[in-house]
């Protein structure tokens, strides 16, 4: 068994990245790629991790799988891109996505405050103190300050609060800088990464349109797709399948385990709550 996207607390996961690695020897699995948003600041931790790691009957250890999810512009749904099996990042090619990426934290601190700015002045009574607070040592994001409108009865619940105040064109949302995807393609590639887009239902695309962007993305150079997600029905993630392996593409799965935040996605299970085999890491291979 093995997953090939997960998060930690250098995003915005409840698990530390030597943590995750835990569990996921715990629960038996030989390959892990840890998968932050717009950071690898926790590679190292995990790697490290990884390799102290009891070994299994055979003499393996862990595999820790360098990777990193990258937000592209697009709308009207969100676009991730993920980039797997990175190279070393003290590359030329890995120093430019680190620079990327310290732009794109930037951007997101800057983000958090123009929305908590709209929050407070909206007469929630809470501090950017409050919201690192919540975020208890990951990085803060919106589902941080969907737990503070929770926390101060602005809203229900995490779905309320993303429904009613921080989704798109709701009264709280703030756009977020994003790469293009053929920034982000190049980025990916040069770093010695292969990239993957991510869950690609959550574009909000109907399959006439997706099976347009399948062929747009052939043509830039796209290496595969994350079929299997668990947010996708099993009957929706072999139709994604089919429709990549019919353009050559890597085919990718796994759960987007972000710990308590979402606990309904268990790390090393994907949609309708099955094993990521290993037969997966096939995508991997160069």
């Amino acid at each position: 068994m093995i997953d090939l996207h997960s998060h930690s607390t250098a995003s915005d996961g409840s698990l530390s990245p030597a943590e995750l690695v835990a569990m996921a020897r715990q629960r038996g699995l030989c390959a892990l790629a840890l998968t932050d948003h717009d950071t690898v600041a926790g590679l190292p931790e995990a790697e490290a991790a990884a390799a102290a790691t009891e070994a299994l009957p055979d003499g393996s250890r862990l595999r820790l799988i360098r990777g990193v999810e990258i937000e592209i512009a697009f709308e009207p749904g969100e676009f991730h891109l993920l980039g797997l099996d990175l190279g070393p990042l003290d590359s030329p090619g890995g120093r430019d996505l680190l620079d990327a990426l310290k732009r794109l934290g930037s951007a997101r601190a800057a983000r958090n405050r123009r929305i908590m700015q709209k929050v407070m002045d909206a007469g929630v009574p809470t501090t950017m103190a409050e919201l690192e607070e919540v975020a208890g040592g990951s990085r803060p994001g919106r589902p941080h300050i969907a737990s503070l409108l929770v926390k101060h009865k602005a809203a229900k619940n995490r779905q309320d609060a993303f429904s009613r105040f921080l989704a798109k064109g709701r009264p709280y949302y703030e756009p977020k800088d994003c790469l293009d995807l053929e920034e982000a393609l190049a980025l990916v590639q040069a770093a010695g990464g292969l990239a993957i887009v991510a869950h690609p239902l959550s574009l909000f695309a109907s399959w006439t349109r997706l099976t347009g962007l399948f062929d747009e993305w052939k043509a830039l150079g796209i290496d595969g797709i994350e079929a299997y997600h668990p947010v996708a029905k099993l009957g929706q993630c072999r139709r994604l399948e089919a429709l990549g392996r019919e353009r050559g593409f890597r085919i990718t799965a796994g759960s987007d385990y972000h710990g308590q935040a979402r606990p309904e996605r268990r790390l090393g299970r994907t949609a309708g709550d099955l094993n990521i085999e290993d037969s997966f890491l096939e995508a991997l291979v160069r």
